[in-house]
């Protein structure tokens, strides 16, 4: 089969891999370094809203802002108290409510995000395997969606091109890239400037760690 590249204004690259059925299994194990997704309640797909570049750490304060407030006023205040450091404690860590927008980061890169009510869950992706691109020999992240996972991803990024995707772990973001075209086939991959072993650990987290 032959891949189909989307263009992304992220670092993390999605690809389509054309003339899949899209009925897939939820169930079939990957081959290589692949993940199963056994607990669907700890990962959720959400829009960004708004992306934010890394900022200094923010001064302790009285009360956390909520940050899963509608408000956009209260989303930026929210945005501005996160502390994104790398190994800093989030008081969510996953008891965030999936149908309310939330404020989060990438603490690897400290990029901050409003990101929407999510559309898709981790039951909704049969597996993630980290494996080499045959074309181009870089590390890749493959996903494979279940019937219902195929059918939702199509119709969100059919509807929301050039947007960007966030894939969110126990209220955290993992990456989140922007497409330009559908994915209607049941399976999508993420390239991107790491390794493989970087990307084994990205398709680990993507299945809940």
């Amino acid at each position: 089969m032959t891949p189909v590249r989307i263009s992304l204004a992220a670092l993390a690259v999605l690809v389509t891999v054309a003339g899949c059925s899209a009925q897939v299994s939820g169930s079939a194990a990957p081959s290589g370094d692949g993940f199963i997704v056994k607990d669907g309640t700890l990962l959720h797909f959400r829009p960004v809203l708004t992306e934010l570049p890394p900022s200094p750490t923010p001064a302790p304060t009285g009360s956390a802002p909520d940050r899963q407030s509608a408000d956009p006023a209260a989303q930026q205040a929210a945005a501005a108290a996160l502390d994104c450091a790398p190994g800093s404690p989030d008081p969510l860590a996953g008891r965030d409510d999936p149908a309310r927008p939330l404020v989060s980061c990438d603490r690897a890169k400290g990029t901050k995000y409003v990101l929407g009510p999510a559309f898709l869950s981790g039951a909704d992706v049969g597996w993630v395997a980290a494996r080499l691109d045959p074309q181009s020999g870089h590390p890749v992240i493959g996903l494979r969606f279940t019937a219902a996972g195929t059918r939702t991803w199509a119709e969100w990024t059919g509807g929301n091109v050039g947007k960007q995707v966030a894939m969110v772990l126990r209220s955290r973001v993992l990456t989140a890239p922007a497409v330009q075209s559908a994915i209607t086939g049941g399976e999508t991959q993420i390239s991107g400037e790491f390794t493989l072993p970087e990307a084994r650990q990205l398709a680990r987290d993507i299945a809940g760690g």
